[in-house]
């Protein structure tokens, strides 16, 4: 079977290599040099970054990340890759011809040059980018694809590139969350009292200075509530994953589950902002969340899995993809 001559890379954040210091040092290191992640003074920021954060960080990172790390390596890798196997497969039976998809890492690896490398060897001229963040945020889409832009400049041929626009309320992603989540609770919404959408955190500036992160999660809280109907009025959006002492977007998950916990509720929590488990949503809220919740007095806690590779997110992603390869396959 001919290999077409377009390919698709997933743009992931990333992940360490390992669950060690040294590897999670070197990912920090890399993650909090960017300046789109922290838009700080150089002058400032650095000093604070090699002689406060990395000294320590990546101990307490690491001992979360062995919580979670599987015999395979590390979730959020694992799951790239089936990922992309399986939208491989399904762009391949639309096209009828092999359509390569790679996974390419803003920070660690497989990277984004990897990625570029593989189709570039493959035959590929025509790359689309597709993004694993339904909603823009320049800290992780932004950044992904600058880095993608980054690789492909100096090459001396460079190939064409499209990009798929933000998702965060698209049919096909929205149906696929609210699959997952229907398979996950079944037909217990009235044992639950909550529902927390619970996206990744950004600095209350960012959003004030005109990223749009925000209002996509918004816009996907009220896609879900229409895709949801048993569960519209008992669903809330949180910020989780705040780091540092400046203000991020509010209200945070972590204050809310106590809260909700003293308060008796009974919860569930799923992530709409992720496309694959990792690190935040398997530890932070699977674990650390519910810890937080139970010791405030809460019972009844349920995690619902990010879309993954379940088969109604691969379909999404097929038709997803299909919409932006008009033309080329």
């Amino acid at each position: 079977m001919p290999t077409s001559r377009a390919g698709v890379i997933l743009l992931q954040l990333g992940t360490p290599d390992a669950p060690t210091a040294k590897a999670v040092r070197r990912y920090l290191r890399e993650f909090l040099s960017d300046r789109r992640v922290v838009d700080l003074r150089r002058a400032t920021w650095l000093p604070i970054l090699y002689l406060a954060v990395l000294p320590i960080r990546p101990f307490r990172s690491a001992a979360l990340y062995r919580k979670v790390w599987t015999s395979d390596g590390s979730p959020l890798a694992v799951i790239s890759e089936a990922q992309a196997r399986a939208l491989g497969r399904e762009l391949t039976a639309l096209a009828g011809g092999h359509v390569p998809v790679v996974v390419g890492m803003r920070y660690g690896q497989p990277s984004v040059r990897s990625a570029v490398e593989h189709l570039l060897a493959a035959g590929v001229d025509r790359i689309l980018a597709f993004p694993m963040f339904p909603q823009y945020a320049g800290a992780t889409t932004g950044s992904s694809l600058e880095r993608l832009f980054d690789e492909v400049r100096g090459l001396r041929v460079v190939p064409s590139i499209r990009v798929v626009p933000p998702y965060y309320k698209s049919s096909e992603y929205v149906g696929a969350v609210a699959t997952v989540a229907r398979e996950a609770l079944g037909a217990r919404a009235d044992q639950f009292d909550r529902l927390l959408l619970s996206f990744h955190g950004l600095p209350k500036r960012y959003a004030d200075e005109g990223d749009p992160y925000a209002a996509h999660c918004e816009a996907t809280a009220l896609a879900l509530r229409r895709a949801l109907p048993e569960w519209a009025s008992k669903i809330e959006v949180v910020f989780q994953s705040r780091f540092g002492r400046e203000e991020w977007l509010q209200p945070y998950t972590d204050i809310t589950l106590r809260d909700l916990g003293k308060r008796g509720e009974r919860v569930a929590v799923m992530s709409p902002g992720f496309t694959a488990d990792c690190l935040e949503t398997l530890e932070e809220i699977g674990i650390r969340g519910e810890e937080q919740f139970r010791k405030a007095g809460g019972r009844t806690y349920a995690r619902i899995p990010c879309v993954n590779d379940h088969p109604s997110w691969i379909t999404a992603m097929g038709a997803i993809a299909s919409r932006e390869l008009i033309g080329w396959i």
